[in-house]
């Protein structure tokens, strides 16, 4: 008590900011398993705030960020003749296949950026690009889960469980941790987004499109007194429960869940409603288009920006569905990857150019990644196949170095031969960036000190500002 009292009001005012409790402090043991506790940063945190754009179904690295000119040179010879050709996901290995698109470099950095995203090259002088991912897994479900958890087995905390449990929500009114659905819930399902063995408050609450994103948030009863009693009375039992079976996760859980859900009839509404939206903002994302699903993306970009404002934690968009599959072309690579593009392409450059101008670039991550890459040749004609041997990706935002391309594949595009990072370094970087040692945030389950990273992780150092 002497100790958090020595600082007086200056104290509190900053335990406001960054938790309940100052750094390094120890919550006493009966505190460690209630659904709303959380742990505070370990360290002055570079970010507040992630905004993860998940490119579900795998983006073509050769296609999108790491020109092979090779590529063009051998296109429709034999890849076996050229490397060793690991096992594919269909057994359908065809000739090499060059890239449809051409590429240009853009900015100050001169990052080289395909065709396809014509809006995001405009501003890669704020994205460090890594182009030496890599997955252990070549099949979607499983590396959905591995990119999602940190586990190719189902059934462990998504990573924004594992921020929510770290750091909380800033905004008592709206859950920490929100999937946006655009319309295809990745394969794996909504355990891609579960809390697993953490409190079943840290998992994600899922915001669908349309005038009512949550179910149920507009209350039913006509009298607003008639509700207050109902809930009044189910306090009334969940607390009598509690008082006979004392500690249980999944109730304590279900009343702060149902707290959370009613404080969010007031926070949801608002939320979800551009009315406060210039039109000039609504045009830079691109909802003047004539594009559905870009329109659609581009609304869930705009409700990103307006959850992170609120001091929601984590916060991820699913694919919207183009009518040509997510990012999974294993045929009609052309017109497949064109159309997840274009429904992305300018919504996400608004995304970054609006938080840059409004400063909150400064305080948030944007992430944006596949789960893995494709081949360099074709499957049968057109296409290409699962590759878990190389892909990239990129992050914009708070602690991160813009301009930055960091690593290096073959001549090919098919296998990283400098600079290699795993999934989990991935994940400890994240979390280094917010503040968190991924070393030190676990959860004592199954009889050891669990954490997302595993046994493994490390920072990806060189992409850091």
């Amino acid at each position: 008590m002497l100790g958090l009292s020595a600082g007086g009001f200056g104290s509190l005012a900053f335990m406001g900011l960054f938790g309940t409790l100052p750094f390094g402090c120890k919550r006493a043991s009966h505190l460690e398993t209630a659904s709303n506790l959380y742990l505070g940063p370990h360290y002055l945190p570079k970010a507040k705030n992630v905004i993860f754009l998940y490119m579900d179904g795998g983006v073509s690295q050769v296609d999108s960020f790491d020109p092979k000119p090779r590529l063009a040179k051998e296109n429709g010879e034999d890849p076996r003749k050229k490397f060793k050709v690991d096992a594919t996901q269909f057994d359908n290995v065809g000739k090499i296949l060059k890239s449809p698109w051409d590429f240009k470099q853009y900015g100050e950095c001169g990052m080289p950026v395909s065709d396809l995203f014509p809006h995001i090259a405009t501003c890669v002088d704020d994205i460090a690009l890594i182009r030496s991912m890599v997955s252990n897994f070549p099949e979607h479900t499983n590396a959905n889960y591995f990119l999602h958890t940190g586990s190719g087995l189902q059934g462990r905390p998504s990573m924004g469980a594992w921020m929510n449990y770290g750091l909380g929500s800033e905004n008592k009114n709206i859950p920490g941790y929100v999937v946006l659905d655009g319309g295809l819930i990745p394969p794996g399902g909504l355990d891609n987004f579960k809390n697993g063995f953490l409190p079943a408050s840290y998992q994600a609450s899922v915001f669908k499109a349309g005038p009512e994103p949550v179910a149920n948030i507009n209350p039913r009863e006509g009298i607003k007194n008639l509700q207050e009693e109902k809930l009044q009375f189910i306090k009334q039992m969940d607390d009598s429960l509690i008082g006979k079976i004392g500690e249980a996760d999944a109730v304590e859980s279900a009343i702060s869940n149902y707290e959370l859900a009613y404080k969010m009839q007031s926070s949801i509404p608002e939320l979800t409603e551009f009315k406060e939206e210039t039109e000039a903002t609504k045009k830079l994302y691109g909802l003047d288009s004539d594009d559905p699903h870009l329109r659609g993306y581009a609304s869930q970009c705009i409700l990103a920006r307006r959850l992170i404002e609120r001091g929601v934690r984590f916060v991820e968009l699913t694919c919207p569905n183009v009518g040509a599959d997510r990012w999974d072309q294993h045929s009609n690579l052309k017109v497949g990857h064109e159309r997840n593009a274009h429904a992305v392409d300018q919504p996400i450059a608004g995304l970054l150019k609006d938080l840059k101008s409004r400063g909150l670039l400064e305080e948030t991550l944007v992430v944006w990644t596949g789960e893995f890459g494709r081949t360099p040749f074709a499957q049968g004609s057109d296409g290409r196949d699962h590759n878990p041997s190389a892909f990239s990706m990129w992050m914009a935002g708070a602690g991160v170095k813009g301009g930055t391309i960091f690593g290096k594949t073959d001549e090919y595009g098919y296998r990283v031969i400098e600079n290699e990072v795993t999934v989990h370094d991935l994940h400890a970087t994240i979390m280094h960036l917010l503040g968190i040692d991924h070393k030190q945030l676990t959860f004592r389950f199954g009889g050891r000190d669990m954490r997302l990273t595993d046994v493994h992780g490390n920072l990806v150092k060189d992409i850091l500002a």
